[in-house]
Order: structure tokens, then C-alpha cells, then sequence
């Protein structure tokens, strides 16, 4: 199964790149936030964001209320604990 793990964006590394760092249940990881970028949204608007983090990359943005039912239900799924744990595997330093 492929899951959208909630994180928020803490800051960004490289704008240029579209490169961020992200937040997930206490583990960071740098992701590519290129498919939430514009014109309208820089990678500087980025910074607090809640998103959906798949595969290195942030695909959408979701609010912070959607965000917290998501990692709820994945913790009670037992989902969660998988997840977290593939991305310490892969997490920087």
C-alpha cells in the first residue's frame, strides 16, 4: 500500500531545486516540494505548510485539522509506525 504521510515544512533548503525540509512525527527529511509551488505559492510560502509527503515528494497541501485526523487514523491502523520507520532509514543527519 502506498500512503501520503502528513508533514509539515520547517523550512526550505533550496529553493532553486524546490528542495524543503519536512517534518514527519518528529523525523525530518528533505522532500521535493515542486508540485506545490507557483507563481502564487514560492518555496519560501512553503514554510509551516501542512502536506501530503509520498515517495521524497510533497503532492498537496492540506490544512493542519486534516493533517491531525491522518496521522490519528494511520496510528490507529498501525500504519504509522511503518511509515516512520522507513523514513528514519532514509532521514538526514
Amino acid at each position: 500500500m502506498c500512503l501520503g504521510i502528513p508533514g509539515k515544512i520547517v523550512a526550505v533548503g533550496d529553493a532553486e531545486s524546490r528542495l524543503a525540509l519536512v517534518d514527519v512525527g518528529g523525523v525530518r527529511r528533505e522532500v521535493n516540494i515542486a508540485f506545490i509551488v507557483n507563481d502564487e505559492n514560492p518555496p519560501a510560502s512553503c514554510i509551516g505548510a501542512w502536506v501530503l509527503v509520498h515517495v521524497g515528494f510533497a503532492m498537496s497541501r492540506i490544512d493542519e485539522k486534516e493533517a491531525a485526523l491522518t496521522l490519528a487514523l494511520l496510528t490507529e491502523l498501525g500504519e504509522m509506525q511503518a511509515e516512520l520507520d522507513a523514513m528514519r532509514t532514509s532521514a538526514l543527519p
